[in-house]
């Protein structure tokens, strides 16, 4: 296989016509395989780093004006290899024919042609990624806002996803944070306001885990680092081993410029009372945007002043 990764544009078709298109696609340059009702796979052969990430079809159809894996857009500009787990709605990947493929690439020694494997996900994504991520010893793992499980039996606290308190968590490919015990390194990001998000963080402290914060950012942190330009040289960052404390705050500089977190900050200050501090920002925000927000809080302030 020549490696080039797919260029078409697969906006405009119907699910079932996206899926089937995402995967002949993917057949042209690797191989594609279904797996049951609700998920699929689909790999496209290049370099010698392979990039496996955990995607839902609606965030894929959702996130990019092409439609592609968020996996394609990285590995096609950095020359990796890349393997999609795709499925139909957050399932959590808690699916038998999930296991078997798995199963079935670890018999093929499918992760040892590859001198680094990087999985990815975020969400229920990012727990799928940190639990399969067991199949290949010695991998990356990077999990945005990653859930450890949600048997009730461990996680009875979180109450968003009762609609899966029926699904086993507890069978194979099951907690995630033992999952993650034979990755080389993973890295766990999430905001620490987020109560839910911080529990689960928690449970994945490990030896190998790093935990970054991205405070001020709320609950959907991929999409916030899609924007700001930021995912795509963290997870190369976490590849290449040269993600830390120092180069993700680097990374993270670009939140100053990044409207929603600027706002969300603005709150927080309000909430703490801290008129020096917000005066600072309004001032700061406004020099830079026009972001009427701001301004109209600058000029309250100083009508209070006066």
């Amino acid at each position: 296989m020549d490696g080039n990764f797919p260029r078409n544009d697969l906006a405009g078709l119907d699910k079932s016509e996206w899926i089937a298109r995402v995967m002949a696609l993917a057949d042209i340059e690797g191989a594609a395989d279904r797996l049951g009702d609700a998920h699929f796979a689909a790999f496209i052969k290049s370099g010698p780093v392979l990039l496996v990430t955990f995607e839902t079809v609606q965030g894929m159809r959702g996130l990019t004006e092409t439609q592609h894996p968020l996996g394609w857009h990285l590995s096609q500009r950095l020359g990796w290899s890349h393997l999609l787990l795709a499925s139909d709605g957050d399932t959590w990947f808690r699916d038998a024919d999930v296991y078997a493929y798995f199963d079935q690439l670890i018999d093929e020694g499918f992760f040892d042609d590859y001198e680094t494997v990087v999985f990815y996900g975020a969400g229920p994504c990012a727990y799928a990624a940190a639990t399969f991520s067991v199949s290949a010893p010695g991998s990356v793992v990077v999990a945005i806002q990653p859930q450890a499980t949600l048997d009730p039996a461990v996680a009875e606290w979180d109450d968003r996803f009762a609609h899966m308190r029926r699904v086993d968590f507890s069978d194979r490919y099951g907690f995630a944070p033992d999952m993650i015990e034979a990755a080389s390194r993973a890295y766990v990001i999430y905001d620490p306001a987020e109560t839910l998000d911080a529990m689960h963080a928690a449970l994945f402290t490990r030896p190998n885990v790093t935990k970054f914060r991205m405070r001020y950012m709320g609950d959907a942190l991929q999409s916030h680092l899609l924007f700001m330009k930021r995912l795509f040289p963290l997870i190369q960052a976490a590849a290449l081993d040269r993600l830390n404390t120092q180069s993700f705050a680097r990374l993270y500089r670009a939140r100053r410029n990044h409207l929603p977190y600027l706002r969300r900050l603005l709150s927080h200050l309000e909430a703490s009372e801290r008129p020096d501090l917000t005066a600072i920002l309004c001032r700061n925000v406004t020099a830079r945007y026009k972001a009427p927000r701001f301004a109209r809080r600058l000029r309250a302030m100083k009508a209070q002043d006066e």
